[in-house]
């Protein structure tokens, strides 16, 4: 997704053009200034600590950009700095705006509304998928395939259909996060994840798995890692569903270091406590929703994956949770 769009704040009075590229939005600081009503300097200062506290990465929410500003008689090509969404909303939480709230449903309904049209064509390819599985179904005769052969394909695409699925909107950057659980009943805090990283690294001493490193604080972040998966705006969590929150968690402790060692096993470790605190490891089938072989290469990918592609790996992990 490309393109301007108007966005006017809900008093009417103020109007800005928001750029949209890709799975977000960009604005620059000139532009929060103002709908936030604030001073470039105070939304300059909110966003310093907002890379300060590592609560986000700058080199995956900030990028450049040409602008073309007339002084005197000459028209100058000027380069500007534009934030992403993340920002915006870290910014707007950080100046306690009720325009933040507005302006993030405004910016996440157009989003919804562009990757909703962005499936028309995905879903034609499935609806064929679908319609050679029901023909395989049938047992009608092809030209091409015998019984068995025809079986085996109705079991490969029967059992992975998800998987192609899923695979095909990575590659062309287009997942989605719907049904997500709203129903968070428990919240990891700073002091009882302490403890049970303790016990961890003490189990995996024992077995000869981890040294005195692990899980040793590199400085105050791993709280602030916790205190941003619950942060709240308006009376209402920033990261609404469990699957948000845990995606989160496990994200922001492999990528953000905040120990010594072990960071993508604790990651690990607490992403797998957060599903089960809150009643989200299992399907209904008894299955677990993320297997030790998939919690693994989950881990691999977060911690070698360009930051710039944070949004997709937390899509990633949200649609495998609910897989």
């Amino acid at each position: 997704m490309s393109g301007i769009e108007i966005y006017q704040t809900h008093d009417r009075h103020t109007q800005i053009e928001v750029k949209f590229e890709g799975d977000t939005v960009w604005l620059s600081q000139q532009q929060m200034a103002m709908l936030f009503k604030q001073t470039k300097q105070n939304i300059s200062l909110h966003i310093n600590n907002c890379f300060k506290e590592r609560e986000l990465s700058k080199r995956a929410t900030v990028k450049d950009s040409l602008t073309v500003q007339k002084e005197g008689n000459r028209l100058i090509n000027r380069k500007i700095e534009l934030y992403n969404l993340d920002v915006i909303i870290s910014v707007g939480y950080r100046v306690k705006s009720k325009r933040g709230t507005q302006f993030r449903q405004w910016a996440t309904q157009r989003l919804k509304d562009h990757l909703v049209k962005g499936y028309t064509h995905n879903q034609k390819r499935l609806e064929q998928l679908q319609q050679t599985i029901r023909l395989i179904e049938k047992g009608g005769k092809t030209e091409s395939l015998s019984l068995i052969e025809a079986k085996g394909l109705l079991e490969i695409i029967s059992g992975y259909t998800q998987s192609f699925v899923l695979l095909n909107q990575f590659d062309s950057n287009k997942l989605t996060t719907e049904r997500l659980n709203e129903s968070i009943t428990y919240e990891i805090r700073y002091d009882e994840a302490i403890t049970a990283i303790t016990e961890l690294k003490k189990k995996l001493i024992e077995k000869n798995e981890a040294s005195e490193l692990f899980g040793n604080q590199k400085d105050e972040s791993f709280a602030g890692i916790l205190g941003n998966v619950v942060q709240s705006f308006g009376g209402e969590y920033l990261y609404k569903s469990i699957e948000e929150q845990a995606a989160h968690l496990l994200y922001f402790v492999i990528k953000n270091h905040p120990f010594s060692d072990g960071n993508k096993r604790i990651g690990a470790f607490l992403f797998i406590w957060f599903l089960e605190k809150n009643k989200h490891r299992f399907k209904k089938s008894g299955e677990l929703k993320i297997n030790d072989n998939a919690l693994v290469a989950l881990a691999l990918l977060v911690a070698q994956s360009n930051p710039s592609d944070k949004e997709i790996m937390i899509k990633l992990i949200i649609n495998l949770i609910n897989g």
